[in-house]
């Protein structure tokens, strides 16, 4: 069949057809019929929603001011900067029961968490301080190179206390000096 031929075939049958509508329906039909999570309003609750519309007004930094808030308001615990790589093989710690006030006063006095400061290191043993900076911290080789070029330098915050002894001693023994603050 000529090419001339097959466009006048092609536009018989188009025309033939009765509707394409009864065919194929129209994107806007199936995008209407098509509702996602995100898009839809009926199982959402409208205090909800309205909050949601609030939170996405606010600049960077209110929402930085509210992450804030809601974290002091319930009593979230920041996380260190390695996140869960930071809490080392054996997993998080687990979470603190609540306290009552007549024993919150005693365990006060005794520091349970501590911060982790690299004051120093012997350079004869820079390289083994710097390859157990990378697998402690979980930096690369050239971040954790500078991290102890740079000391002193804060390495960790919010230490439990054997968890703590534990990093002393073991830098202590590969030739750094760790001070717990």
């Amino acid at each position: 069949m000529s090419a001339p031929a097959s466009r006048a075939l092609r536009r018989c049958i188009c025309n033939a057809r009765p509707s394409t509508s009864l065919l194929r329906p129209a994107t806007s039909t199936i995008a209407q019929k098509t509702s996602r999570r995100w898009q839809s309003s009926e199982s959402t609750n409208p205090k909800i929603a309205t909050i949601v519309d609030q939170i996405g007004q606010l600049t960077l930094l209110e929402t930085a001011d509210l992450v804030a808030s809601l974290k002091t308001r319930l009593n979230i615990p920041d996380l260190p900067m390695g996140g869960f790589m930071a809490a080392g093989p054996g997993g998080a710690a687990p979470a603190a029961a609540p306290v009552d006030e007549e024993e919150a006063a005693p365990a006060a006095a005794e520091k349970t968490l501590f911060n982790l400061k690299l004051e120093k290191f012997d350079p004869a043993s820079k390289p083994k301080v710097i390859k157990e900076i990378k697998a402690m911290l979980g930096l690369s080789l050239v971040d954790s190179k500078k991290f102890v070029e740079s000391a002193p330098k804060l390495m960790k915050e919010g230490v439990p206390k054997e968890e703590a002894e534990k990093i002393v001693e073991m830098l202590k023994a590969i030739g750094g000096t760790v001070v717990m603050e």
